[in-house]
């Protein structure tokens, strides 16, 4: 069968109608407007009858017959976009009205949440490209090329020839695998991710799971059950969250985060060594992730004392030791190496365009702006008061910021703090506000999206 462009198709289809209507005697021929308001889509010309016009469903008043292809290409794409519009609205609902009523348990909250947040990001992710958005970063978007995709044939190596000259190989590889240690290039290897699909799905279904962690830590930390739900909606709400929780690894990199954090303010000593077991395997995957380290340290020094601080901090240590130094005995694996390889990488990034003075009060603004500004607000209204966690979480974005780490597009690289400060919010946010402030977060998410022009 041959298949004809929409517009041949329509220029075929009157030039037969034409036809059709010569061949017939006078007294049989329909009249124009007649055939106009016979047929399922009366198109007429602008500069036809009036008769014509007034029987046609669409006129083209330029005359030009080939507007009729681009009018039904719009009403198709309108169309689309109401069912698009109706899936959401049902989807949000489904997920919503539970959390709004308060119905069922734990679980049922928890797997409301997930689902809500699932739903925003990508809504919010397809409201500028369409379902395209889920993953042409990692495809067809030209910043694919500096994504972890274009990497994967250098594993072709071996795996363990692969891990022993890392170190020598990441100045070649695209700038974020160079930028980090090779946890998330094994990860998609073993998973079997080839495509931007998968690796778009791996990161989206894991950033997730940061939500219900995130719940999870703000029980540990004895927030109560309505401030450990407010901590969840907000990071769920969250701009920086929804805005990279489908377009960037570190939405992966936020969920390791809160994982090893909540094991390590966690009481017992057995959940504690999970937690630096857990924040060394991290580490694998990104370096900014040993802050996570330090913020346990801090949380445990004002909750436990010094001596729990102390113990959180050296057994750490010796996790990352035992850690890396087992890697290097199987596979000849360099961590100083690959921390240096990723440290000259970072140099020739954008970071240099601006002297430090610009960055040390540029990329905490950066973060805590994208961040979400009623987050920014009751977080720093916690630290106000001495809450722990917000004090903590100050002090690692102090320290983050004066010796000049991730020094550019912090509110992406930083996302892995969206927890810690949502738990910090969550510390002091009203309970009456906390509909208005999850409302705020969505409308600067979708004013971020469509006014912001950036590659996420």
């Amino acid at each position: 069968m041959i298949r004809l462009p929409l517009t041949a198709s329509i220029l075929l289809a009157f030039s037969i109608s034409l036809f059709g209507t010569a061949c017939r005697a006078p007294e049989q021929a329909p009249t124009q407007a007649q055939r106009v308001e016979n047929a399922d889509l009366g198109i007429a010309i602008g500069t036809g009858t009036d008769v014509a016009i007034e029987a046609s469903d669409l006129t083209i008043v330029s005359g030009d017959l080939r507007a009729a292809a681009d009018a039904i290409a719009l009403a198709r794409r309108t169309l689309a976009t109401i069912k698009g519009n109706l899936f959401w609205a049902f989807a949000y609902n489904a997920a919503a009205i539970p959390l709004a009523r308060g119905f069922g348990g734990t679980a049922l909250f928890l797997a409301s949440a997930a689902a809500l947040s699932l739903l925003a990001r990508l809504a919010l992710a397809a409201s500028r490209g369409g379902a395209e958005s889920w993953y042409s970063v990692f495809g067809a978007d030209p910043e694919a090329a500096n994504e972890y995709l274009p990497a994967l044939p250098a594993l072709d190596l071996g795996l363990r020839d692969f891990l022993d000259r890392f170190a020598e190989i990441a100045p070649s590889l695209p700038i974020h695998p160079s930028a980090h240690p090779p946890g998330t290039l094994l990860l998609i290897d073993a998973l079997g991710i080839g495509g931007p699909r998968g690796f778009a799905a791996l990161v989206i279904v894991a950033g997730i799971a940061s939500v219900p962690l995130t719940y999870v830590a703000a029980r540990r930390l004895e927030l109560g059950e309505g401030r450990a739900r407010a901590a969840a909606l907000m990071l769920a709400f969250s701009p920086a969250a929804m805005l990279y929780g489908v377009a960037s690894a570190d939405a992966l990199f936020a969920t390791l985060g809160i994982a090893a954090a909540l094991l390590l303010v966690a009481g017992g000593a057995a959940t504690r060594i999970g937690g630096m077991v857990m924040l060394a395997v991290a580490s694998f995957f990104s370096w900014a992730l040993l802050a996570i380290g330090a913020f346990a340290t801090v949380l445990v020094a004002q909750r436990e004392g010094l001596r729990a601080a102390v113990w959180i901090a050296g057994g750490s240590a010796v996790a990352l030791i035992a850690f890396y130094g087992s890697l290097h005995a199987i596979s000849g694996y360099d961590p100083i190496g690959v921390l240096s390889s990723a440290s000259e990488a970072y140099e020739l990034g954008i970071s240099n365009a601006r002297p430090w003075a610009f960055w040390v009060l540029g990329s905490p603004v950066a973060f805590f702006v994208a961040l979400g500004l009623p987050i920014s607000w009751y977080a720093a209204r916690s630290l106000g008061i001495g809450n722990p966690i917000a004090v903590s979480l100050a002090v690692v974005v102090c320290v983050a910021a004066l010796l000049g780490f991730s020094k550019a597009e912090t509110e992406r690289i930083w996302l892995f703090l969206a927890p810690l400060a949502c738990l910090a919010a969550a510390a002091f946010v009203p309970r009456r506000r906390v509909s208005l402030v999850i409302v705020l977060l969505a409308c600067q998410a979708v004013l971020t999206e469509l006014t912001v022009d950036t590659i996420w």
